[in-house]
């Protein structure tokens, strides 16, 4: 076992234009006034990150990182959640999607996914030159659209989405290895990595890869109604990285877990701040403790009822509450006996 790091915070839901959440010197000092030791970048937001630079300058990772660290804030890990997304993406959602891209590449779906894997990539070699040994990301959905099995899905079409989904990470898991670098999916709905079915389905197309890792956050599987205790006890060895988001799920005779196409704060299933959903956090953070996990608890806010900056307040609070300092001993200890081979014996009727 060993003590979670934490907490820290995930600023994408934070970045804005204005201060003091519009530049790295300003949201970092903000993060530590409320007790954040750590945060989570996004590596896409250039008002806090320059991607290019992290990757061509050590000048730039040393006043990076001396920005953080003068303001009591370490970097947990980089992101490239946005940039993974379109790694791959189903026509159906070329419009939607081609907000994460540059402008001169909206509408062109091919120069959209090599920018992507470029990002991806280069996120990748600036976690190593950061000193950080995993990267988030989500997985990009081919076969999302293709939920819900009716009509009757074609022959070979989710096989040949994982197969397509596979054949285009491979590169970049390879990449990470080489630096040393686990990239971490966040298993999430609108993904073809939404569940643990379907991480196991990609796991079989990349050998089992070893790099091929996990961000766990209870939020989603509320939301599917999956068991999100067991699925430590399933995947422990591949959580790498830890959201700390709640949500809830409230079914009525009018919806379920589809949301009736309502907004967020309508929806059966919704997420809220840190202890206001249904989540047991006692659970999650000792089933984690448990098994090792070695990485930090980051609070992602995204709720839909309460306002950011007093989610940000009370997260930080939150996640050091449940974080547990393990014990370097047994409580019973006290009544240890010495080893004493003769009186084992004797007590096994051996002697």
């Amino acid at each position: 076992m060993r003590t979670m790091k934490g907490p820290a915070l995930f600023l994408a839901q934070f970045a804005s234009d204005v201060a003091p959440f519009d530049d790295w010197h300003g949201i970092t000092a903000w993060a530590a006034s409320l007790g954040y030791e750590g945060v989570q970048v996004p590596s896409g937001d250039t008002r806090l990150f320059d991607l290019d630079l992290a990757v061509s300058s050590q000048d730039w990772r040393d006043e990076f990182l001396g920005i953080a660290s003068a303001n009591g804030i370490a970097v947990t890990e980089l992101s490239s959640h946005l940039q993974g997304q379109l790694v791959a993406v189903h026509p159906a959602y070329d419009a939607a999607f081609n907000a994460f891209a540059p402008g001169a590449l909206r509408g062109n779906a091919t120069a959209r996914q090599e920018w992507a894997v470029d990002q991806v990539a280069k996120t990748i070699h600036a976690s190593r030159l950061l000193g950080l040994d995993a990267m988030a990301s989500f997985s990009g959905a081919l076969a999302w659209p293709y939920l819900y099995p009716w009509p009757q899905r074609a022959p070979g079409l989710v096989e040949t989405a994982f197969d397509t989904l596979a054949a285009r990470w491979r590169p970049l898991l390879d990449l990470a290895d080489e630096q040393g670098v686990d990239i971490c999916y966040e298993l999430h709905p609108g993904e073809d990595l939404h569940d643990g079915v379907t991480f196991e389905m990609f796991l079989d197309r990349v050998g089992n890869h070893a790099r091929a890792n996990l961000l766990y956050d209870p939020s989603h599987f509320v939301l599917q109604q999956l068991d999100y205790l067991d699925h430590i006890d399933i995947y422990h060895d591949r959580i790498r990285m830890f959201h700390v988001k709640d949500a809830e799920f409230r079914p009525t005779g009018r919806q379920g877990v589809y949301g009736g196409f309502q907004p967020w704060a309508g929806r059966a299933g919704r997420f809220r701040s840190p202890g206001d959903g249904q989540v047991d956090f006692g659970q999650v953070f000792s089933r984690l403790t448990g098994h090792g996990f070695p990485g930090w608890a980051v609070v992602e806010w995204e709720c839909a009822l309460k306002h950011p900056e007093d989610g940000a307040r009370e997260g930080a609070a939150f996640v050091r509450r449940h974080i547990i300092r393990t014990t370097p001993h047994a409580f019973d200890d006290f009544a240890a006996q010495p080893v004493d081979k003769a009186a084992v014996a004797a007590a096994l009727g051996l002697a």
